[in-house]
């Protein structure tokens, strides 16, 4: 929090601190929102293509997913690669809420043992590996274009640390969602019930929480904007008045009427970049999967 609330010129706050159990709540209720076409892409594109996926990932023995929730995706295709194989399925997450929804709402499925495993992406990989069995293989999941919240050299650089963590033939799902029509992506970010919104302002309120900070939630204004040249929405805490802040007596955030805290960016992507930005990675995309309802995409990406 010092970091970003300290930044010369635009102030910022880290993604990754949206996801307390009431942040993943809101975002699981973005989710439903008719605005948020991303993950009905991602689940139309699973159900479709689950049994392609399972011919193009031979003798699995874990399933590692990267920021599961509640495992809703996975549920869409654990079934096709379980089926007596004695597969173990890792759902990562940072909210222990989420991993015990997840357990219980994947625990119907035959031959599949769940292992959550609460941590950060990849360290919760690193852990999932351990699993596997002497010559078989992993598939990774990373859905609902989780890598658009990173910025390309980040995502980039993500992407090499999940390969250097498998082996060669090992199988990367990658979601991405993709550029499209202005006010379909705006309207994603800026519900008309408010509910990004409320996602996005919890973020003050868990500082409140858990670092004893004494931000006013109803001095700030959520925003999302659309920087074409960088090809990204980007979510903005507004301050609606000259205010100061206090984090637990030791940091005091001063913000003039109009400044803004950054909180969120999500890159949209063409699938050439996404071809490219994984070759560079050290993967080989074998293919790629296109909705068209909502312009998304998930590449298979096979380890080299």
């Amino acid at each position: 929090m010092r970091a970003g609330l300290t930044k010369t010129g635009q102030k910022e706050l880290y993604s990754k601190y949206f996801y307390d159990d009431l942040g993943t709540a809101l975002f699981e209720a973005i989710t439903l929102l008719p605005e948020y076409g991303l993950t009905r892409a991602d689940l139309r594109l699973l159900s479709k293509h689950a049994g392609e996926l399972a011919e193009r990932v031979r003798h699995l023995s874990v399933v590692a997913e990267l920021g599961s929730g509640s495992g809703e995706k996975a549920y869409r295709i654990l079934p096709h690669f379980a089926r007596g194989a004695g597969l173990t399925y890792c759902p990562i997450d940072l909210s222990g809420a989420a991993l015990i929804r997840c357990q219980r709402d994947l625990d119907d499925i035959p031959d599949l043992t769940i292992v959550p495993i609460q941590d950060s992406y990849i360290d919760g990989l690193a852990s999932a590996t351990k699993l596997r069995r002497a010559g078989t293989s992993i598939l990774v999941l990373f859905l609902g274009s989780s890598i658009g919240n990173f910025e390309p050299p980040v995502a980039e650089g993500f992407l090499e640390t999940v390969r250097h963590n498998l082996r060669p033939g090992d199988v990367l799902l990658l979601s991405t969602d993709l550029v499209k029509d202005l006010d379909r992506m705006l309207a994603a970010y800026n519900d008309a019930l408010g509910v990004t919104a409320a996602f996005n302002l919890n973020l003050l309120r868990r500082i409140n929480r858990e670092l004893g900070a004494a931000f006013d939630l109803g001095r700030f204004r959520h925003e999302a904007r659309y920087n074409e040249i960088a090809q990204r929405i980007e979510m903005h805490l507004r301050s609606t008045a000259d205010q100061a802040a206090s984090i637990n007596s030791q940091l005091r955030v001063e913000l003039q009427s109009g400044e803004t805290i950054w909180t969120e960016s999500s890159y949209k992507f063409r699938t050439d970049q996404v071809r490219v930005m994984s070759d560079r990675a050290g993967f080989d995309c074998e293919v790629q999967w296109v909705d068209r309802e909502w312009p998304f995409a998930q590449s298979v990406l096979r380890a080299r």
